[in-house]
């Protein structure tokens, strides 16, 4: 006997969500014997996101019963059952959790309408529900409500019921109670982790760091590695005993933490990062005409590296945002092999320095000025970002192009004066892996400011 089950959710921090509507069909292999449809006033507010793709509001639960009200008609209906669900590991979790808050232990097999379809409809293009139903013709109405997507699943387990012609699939792919779920263990140690940026270590009863990890979001990533079917994973799961953590109130220094810990410790579950990071460079030439021509060259083919890159595709695709950004010449350039003059000249975008017609002095500028976007390679220079918490900011000092070290700061004065600042700083090693890190985060991503300080 099976228990189709959809679940729909306020969104929100992981294990924090709260039910918003449940579906629950009985379903015998032929025919739907029992079911369970309600709405469920979650006692906490719903994601705008979650209101837009599910239409169900808090005025629509106002007067709709408790998950505590619903509890006794759940556990009588999957009684028995095993529960299939498309991502069953989501339904389930969230299943758990509530009944967790009421003080019950809810346990079931579980069945996932993913897994199985990974299996029996290999050649498919999509695994999502809509997709994967659409491509097979089964109808769906009320997607993303928990009755149209359960209805949908049903039709869907069918056809993989008919499908699994030997029967040993199913058999092999029905989870143990405890598959996907944690421990009472686990449970203690992902229940102290924050939702926040930062580094974490697993650590074995000797108390060795196995594995290390940099996340925005250290609870949730913990209870990934926890749950994850991977042999990895599990020998991760089995060997841990404790979690720490250090919050870094930002991505970027969580990412010069772990580079430089992964190197230091090695731990023996973790990937430990290559020597070298990067493999081309941005290398400054003169054409005849005396312009100057950015060109991308494998790094130990480049005098003066003047940025770094861990290949030449994320390179060609910089070289061509900046050379719009700065209203450089693509032929000049090397992104286009025009005869005469470039596309961007008749677009308005290029001045003429493909036909020579741009003063060399003012292009020149831009090229200088191309080059020195998001590069730290002043005297003394800050990149400063959020903090570990309200009020706090951190700071990144880079001396001479090297990193020097990281800190954290409340008052202005304490980075204004270079004596107090490097009194703060702990210091990090100032690789060129380390300046790769920094200026590649920084094309991608924006940071609060980034400063040069005097003496």
């Amino acid at each position: 006997m099976y228990a189709i089950l959809d679940i729909e959710t306020t969104g929100g921090k992981f294990n924090e969500e709260g039910i918003t509507e449940i579906a629950i069909h009985k379903f015998d292999g032929q025919n739907v014997v029992d079911k369970f449809i309600s709405l469920v006033n979650p006692e906490k507010e719903i994601q705008p996101f979650v209101v837009k793709l599910t239409g169900i509001n808090s005025k629509m639960l106002r007067t709709a019963p408790k998950f505590y009200e619903v509890a006794k008609r759940i556990i009588e209906i999957t009684e028995d059952t095993v529960i299939v669900a498309h991502n069953a590991q989501f339904d389930y979790r969230i299943l758990r959790t509530e009944f967790r808050r009421l003080g019950y232990n809810f346990e079931r097999k579980t069945l996932c309408t993913v897994d199985l379809s990974k299996l029996l409809l290999p050649d498919a293009e999509s695994y999502s529900l809509g997709k994967l139903v659409r491509s097979l013709g089964i109808p769906v109405s009320d997607r993303h409500r928990a009755n149209g997507d359960a209805l949908a699943t049903i039709k869907l387990f069918k056809l993989l019921l008919a499908k699994d012609t030997e029967k040993i699939i199913i058999k092999d792919t029905i989870r143990k109670e405890t598959q996907g779920e944690l421990s009472e263990k686990q449970l203690d140690i992902v229940r102290d982790l924050p939702n926040k940026t930062g580094v974490f270590y697993m650590h074995n009863k000797d108390g060795d760091i196995i594995h290390l990890s940099k996340t925005s979001d250290i609870k949730k990533k913990v209870n990934q590695i926890f749950t994850k079917t991977s042999d990895k994973s599990r020998k991760i799961a089995k060997e841990t005993k404790k979690v720490t953590f250090e919050l870094t109130g930002n991505e970027l220094v969580a990412i010069l933490k772990e580079h430089e810990e992964l190197l230091k410790l090695r731990p023996k579950y973790s990937i430990i990062p290559k020597k070298r990071m990067y493999s081309h460079a941005f290398c400054k030439s003169i054409n005849e005409n005396g312009y100057f021509v950015i060109e991308i060259k494998p790094y130990r083919e480049c005098d003066e590296p003047l940025a770094l890159f861990n290949g030449v595709f994320s390179a060609k695709n910089y070289l061509y945002k900046l050379t719009q950004e700065f209203g450089l010449c693509e032929k000049v350039n090397g992104i286009s092999e025009a005869r005469n003059n470039c596309s961007g000249y008749d677009a308005g975008t290029c001045k003429g320095a493909c036909i020579s017609k741009e003063d060399v002095e003012e292009y020149n500028k831009r090229v200088i000025a191309a080059l020195s976007k998001n590069r730290v390679n002043g005297n003394k220079v800050l990149v400063i970002d959020k903090g570990r918490e309200i009020g706090e900011q951190s700071a990144i000092l880079v001396k001479n192009g090297s990193l020097v070290g990281f800190g954290f700061y409340d008052l202005n004065y304490q980075i204004n004066n270079i004596h107090i600042l490097e009194s703060i700083i702990t210091p990090m090693n100032g690789t060129h892996d380390a300046n790769f890190l920094i200026e590649s985060y920084l094309r991608k991503k924006r940071v609060l400011k980034i400063i040069e300080i005097n003496n």
